[in-house]
């Protein structure tokens, strides 16, 4: 809703562009405080950041003109408030790699055309590593310069407290500190003089005309090579099969040898701590937003996360060993209950109703799957005095359209396609759908074609509804 935009935010963007704003449209939120919209005026648009961290943001916003000018494929900032607190970006569009994998892959079959463009990405991941990280200043970097052992530390623990602990999975306490400690004195030895994107994974990585285009790199530091590299192969939702894995593995080493000197090997061993140290990361931050804060979505990519560890444990070849961690992560992979997560969150179904004054919702889940439906062709009460005060749920509305043979005809063709869309969604073991209705002022026709629609798949499926109207708070009275 525009009213609960901050302000200078939409001033920023006519001070830059020159002219008013015409809409602004939420992107998904991330796993963090940052919000997104996409800014559009009458010629001119960009991604509008809303941060609190101005360090956080003062981290981006150098970064990305550090790397623009080394020719990298990140966003351009345009403009900055002057509290550091929003900023105005590059619009690289709505497909990641992520989307363009759930919809190109056929089972463990990728086609050619992703698997050259994942080689483009590591075209670019090993420049912006190696080259990109010359003239950096690393006091930048937040919440930490380096990927040293605090920041090992700080990952462990959030896997432990997170994790392993809302998972109720048994652990010895001392034992397992011991470990972590050893553990990250020995990730500590492989060389770290490069920068580390963070979070270089499908969901950070655009598909734009250009190519890939790179998001997301506030967390980035001074760090090892094989960070970044792990978190793109192990990627637990895109779930890459092993051949395509190694091969990737393979271009990536022959990539680098064009920058530096690889002691293969040796690079190969670190590998797979750092593999390892990955997924434990990502697997706290799923129990954090899945278990802790009761986000299901991010409960499904904890089975994926699993096979990923389970194939790590069985091919682990370290020189030193670190039995009590090793203890603890082979309870998680043969955690019954945790392997039944992908089998028991339901269907979530977002139904929602907005205003085309305002942008069409975004897909929040990642799933990208649903319909938008346009309920201007159909009679608008708001046309007449007595129902402007009104709304979709109120009575004298809802016996105004029950009295409508069109919005009869319209929601009959609704209710079908939804159907055969939840049918289907169920008996394939998906996981999110989302349906939009949208009218002018996001007042009357979408809000009570919105309510029927919840209505009628509460009564009839197993599924979670998730109803929002998102121009409520303009509602009068």
């Amino acid at each position: 809703m525009k009213n609960s935009y901050p302000p200078h935010l939409e001033e920023l963007f006519s001070h830059w562009a020159g002219e008013e704003t015409i809409s602004f449209t939420p992107l998904p939120p991330s796993g963090s405080d940052r919000r997104y919209f996409r800014i559009s005026g009458t010629s001119r648009n960009a991604v509008g950041t809303i941060n609190p961290n101005p360090k956080e943001n003062r981290a981006f916003i150098e970064f990305s003109r550090h790397f623009k000018k080394a020719g990298l494929p990140v966003p351009e900032v345009y403009a900055v408030s002057e509290a550091l607190d929003c900023y105005l970006q590059e619009d690289f569009g709505n497909t990641t790699l992520f989307d363009w994998l759930s919809t190109a892959r056929n089972g463990n079959e990728f086609p050619e055309d992703v698997i050259r463009f994942y080689k483009q990405s590591i075209d670019h991941l090993v420049k912006l590593q190696t080259e990109g990280v010359q003239g950096l200043d690393f006091s930048l970097c937040y919440p930490r310069h380096s990927f040293d052992k605090q920041s090992m530390l700080w990952d462990l623990h959030y896997f432990k407290y997170y994790f392993l602990k809302l998972a109720g999975i048994p652990f010895d306490e001392q034992l397992l500190e011991d470990d972590f400690n050893a553990f990250a004195d020995y990730l500590q030895q492989a060389e770290s003089n490069y920068f580390m994107f963070r979070d270089f994974q499908s969901r950070n990585i655009m598909v734009t005309d250009n190519g890939p285009g790179f998001i997301d790199f506030q967390g980035g530091r001074k760090g090892p090579l094989q960070y970044d590299l792990a978190s793109l192969l192990f990627d637990a939702k895109a779930d890459l099969p092993h051949e395509l894995r190694q091969e990737l593995l393979d271009y990536y080493i022959k990539t680098l040898k064009k920058y530096i000197t690889v002691d293969e090997p040796q690079f190969l061993e670190f590998f797979q701590g750092f593999v390892i140290i990955r997924i434990m990361q990502a697997m706290g931050a799923y129990g954090f937003r899945g278990f802790y804060e009761k986000k299901e979505h991010f409960l499904k990519s904890i089975p994926y996360a699993i096979e990923n560890l389970r194939f790590m444990l069985t091919n682990l070849s370290l020189p030193v060993r670190f039995p009590a961690l090793e203890e603890a992560l082979w309870q998680v992979v043969n955690a019954e209950k945790l392997q039944k997560l992908s089998e028991t969150v339901k269907l979530t179904i977002s139904i929602n109703s907005f205003s085309y004054r305002r942008g069409i919702p975004v897909d929040a889940s990642g799933h990208g799957g649903g319909f938008v439906f346009d309920c201007r062709c159909i009679h608008n009460p708001g046309r007449y005095e007595e129902y402007q005060s009104k709304t979709g749920l109120s009575p004298e509305v809802i016996a105004f359209f029950e009295k409508e043979e069109e919005m009869d005809q319209f929601l009959t063709n609704v209710y079908q396609l939804a159907d055969q869309s939840v049918q289907k969604y169920l008996k394939r073991g998906f996981k999110h759908l989302m349906f939009s209705f949208g009218c002018t002022g996001g007042q009357h026709r979408s809000v009570y074609c919105a309510e029927n629609l919840a209505r009628k798949l509460r009564e009839q499926y197993p599924v979670n509804i998730e109803l929002q109207h998102m121009e409520r708070a303009s509602w009068p009275g």
